[in-house]
């Protein structure tokens, strides 16, 4: 990993650290906080949650920022790496009584310098549609717990939409809001509109228009995030049942369904383009799903504990030129093996050459590295990159394919691992990280490789030579009969882990067993804190009693296209790995000079990229006064 520091300062929390872009620098004269700084006490407190919207003010400092700590919710102008935080002065600040906001969300096409509206979801269930700029609460949903009486964990607008939101409970539903409709005095009443497996679609019934339009019932356990795809036309959602289903938003069609290694999902995002779907949970681990493949395409492996939030970083996931060799994160051998199957290709490889190059016959991506971020409950922040060589995988290399270099995620590499294949197109050198046959079009330390030729050795920043088969489940193997799984396969596949019979050994086949018996007290104990029972809806119920089943059937989903082994797939390795604060992180956010992070004690941090750290402290040196100067 590129970093700074070693394993002896494992428990420092750093201020900076090193990827092959530059140096990402922790600002702190722009950290946002309750007022008085003070750590939050967060024992027993909701998430910190950040949302930002750009209210395109002329005076070019359009950003604004919402975040809630406890009862408190917060409205700031944004000044992120242009001049330091002035906390004396929020635009707005609520404390709540009785119930602690624990998610919102700004709309952006109604946000202007006079009004934005913005969603807040509470504890206690309720939605609140808020003004802070004028200081307005124009509408509250949900307000007698008639709909739901569980936490929202999640609340959206709907792409594209100035009046429709959607909601998600822990309770397991999901709701369809109007702003411009009510909610009634009497709770809804409703009608099957479409069922599908472990999941249903009502509509309320009703003579006059009223809230929600719709009620989704997903999986079992509370459904902890979903996400909107890019183009607004599909719904990824992460439930405590382990399992992430994405929809066709607008037929409400099941378009695919993916199984957690274990435990429950608990965050989920879209790649920049829709073509991959990252989640993370309980397994400690971060998935990464194909859209059009319907399958699992890498997992990895390097946080300590849950994962909280998981984001795409649209700035770096566009392709760039080619990157001086100068952070380069490898071996010497894999530096001078990237200078020589580099060199020259980079000026042929501008973002606009390889762009025009996506449609290419085929139907490949061009030299496409993906950037994604996470962090966990561990207090750490990962960085990956996916590469092609897990995105695209060369049929020769996948029929050399063995079981034999099946490593531990936390084993290191060994040296020397030289491996050759059959393939006439790569060039297969002993390579001292360890890396085998998972040749790497575009790494994370030489992202100027163009498309259709197979450089040097993947370097060990990104991949470990845990698996031999780069794009796992894309293989024919005893688990998965085919190199492409369709939707319709994926259905089947999730019917059967549904309805076979329970009786199975417990999780004989994951050797994870002692720390699951653990997981799953913490999950039982989760589940009965989180409202179920009171949740209006009367299949709601039998979900504890079912809980044992699917906790049964998540083992015989281990192997299929549902969930793979660990084996089947590629394992990557995070680029950058690192302790950032003290509690537990909460927020991960990815603008563009910065990426922003928040924790539980209630500090919203701002991570300036390389070369824009200089912005803050070149306005006439203000960073050491503690209110800034305009800029």
């Amino acid at each position: 990993m590129a970093a700074e520091g070693g394993g002896k300062e494992m428990n420092e929390i750093k201020t900076q650290f090193t990827t092959r872009e530059g140096v990402y620098k922790l600002l702190t004269h722009s950290e946002y906080s309750r007022p008085n700084r003070v750590p939050f006490n967060s024992q027993g407190s909701n998430p910190v949650k950040v949302s930002f919207v750009n209210v395109n003010d002329q005076s070019g400092n359009g950003d604004r920022i919402c975040f809630n700590v406890g009862r408190e919710l917060y409205f700031y102008i944004y000044k992120g790496v242009r001049k330091a935080a002035d906390l004396s002065k929020p635009i707005d600040k609520r404390i709540y009584k009785g119930t602690q906001p624990t998610c919102h969300d700004f709309n952006p096409l109604t946000a202007t310098a006079e009004s934005v509206s913005l969603l807040v979801g509470f504890s206690a269930g309720q939605v609140q549609l808020i003004d802070p700029i004028k200081k307005e609460t124009s509408k509250l949903f949900n307000e007698e717990r008639l709909i739901d009486k569980s936490r929202v964990t999640c609340v959206r607008w709907v792409p594209g939409s100035e009046s429709l939101f959607l909601v998600a409970h822990s309770s397991g539903s999901m709701y369809l809001y109007n702003v411009e409709h009510t909610c009634g005095t009497t709770p809804p009443h409703y009608q099957l509109l479409k069922q599908g497996d472990n999941y249903a679609v009502h509509t309320c019934k009703s003579k006059s228009a009223r809230n929600p339009l719709l009620r989704w019932t997903v999986g079992e356990g509370a459904l902890n995030e979903f996400a909107f795809s890019p183009d607004g036309k599909f719904l990824a959602c992460a439930s405590q049942d382990g399992f992430l289903r994405v929809f066709g938003f607008d037929a409400a069609e099941l378009h695919g369904t993916m199984k957690s290694y274990f435990g429950g999902l608990l965050c989920v995002c879209w790649s920049p383009d829709g073509r991959y779907i990252v989640a993370g949970g309980e397994d400690d681990l971060v998935t990464v799903w194909s859209f059009s493949d319907c399958r699992v395409i890498a997992r990895g492996h390097g946080h300590k504990s849950w994962v909280s939030v998981v984001a795409f970083d649209h700035c770096t996931t566009s392709v760039e030129d080619g990157d001086p060799p100068a952070e380069f994160s490898g071996s010497d051998e894999e530096f001078h093996e990237q200078i020589h199957f580099g060199a020259g290709r980079d000026r042929a490889n501008s973002a606009q050459s390889r762009l025009s190059k996506r449609n290419s016959t085929d139907g490949r991506p061009v030299s496409v590295t993906y950037r994604f971020g996470s962090v966990g409950q561990d207090t750490q922040l990962c960085l990956w990159d996916l590469t092609e060589d897990i995105l695209f995988p060369h049929l020769p290399l996948s029929r050399t394919r063995t079981h034999t270099n099946v490593m531990s995620a936390t084993s290191p590499p060994p040296t020397g691992v030289a491996t050759t294949t059959t393939t006439t197109t790569t060039t297969t050198t002993t390579n001292t990280s360890g890396t085998n046959s998972n040749n790497s079009v575009s790494s994370s330390s030489n992202s100027g490789n163009p498309a259709n030729s197979l450089p040097a050795t993947l370097p060990r920043s990104n991949s470990l030579p845990h698996s031999s088969n780069p794009a796992g489940g894309s293989t024919p193997n005893s688990h998965t009969g085919s190199s492409s799984n369709s939707s319709s396969t994926k259905g089947s596949s999730i019917i059967d882990s549904t309805f076979i019979a329970t009786g199975v050994s417990k999780f004989a086949t994951l050797s994870l067993h002692d720390s699951r018996k653990e997981r799953h007290e913490k999950d039982h104990k989760r589940n009965h804190s989180m409202g179920h029972i009171s949740s209006k809806s009367s299949d709601k119920l039998n979900q504890l009693s079912s809980s044992r089943t699917a906790k049964a059937d998540a083992a015989k989903t281990l192997g299929t296209t549902l969930c793979p082994r660990m084996e089947e797939v590629p394992l990557l390795e995070p680029l950058v790995c690192k302790k950032i604060a003290h509690e537990r992180l909460t927020v991960l956010i990815f603008l563009e000079d910065c990426l922003v992070t928040a924790c539980q004690e209630g500090f919203v941090c701002t991570w300036a990229r390389p070369g824009k750290v200089g912005l803050l402290s070149s306005q006439n040196n203000p960073a050491n006064s503690p209110s800034g100067t305009v800029v």
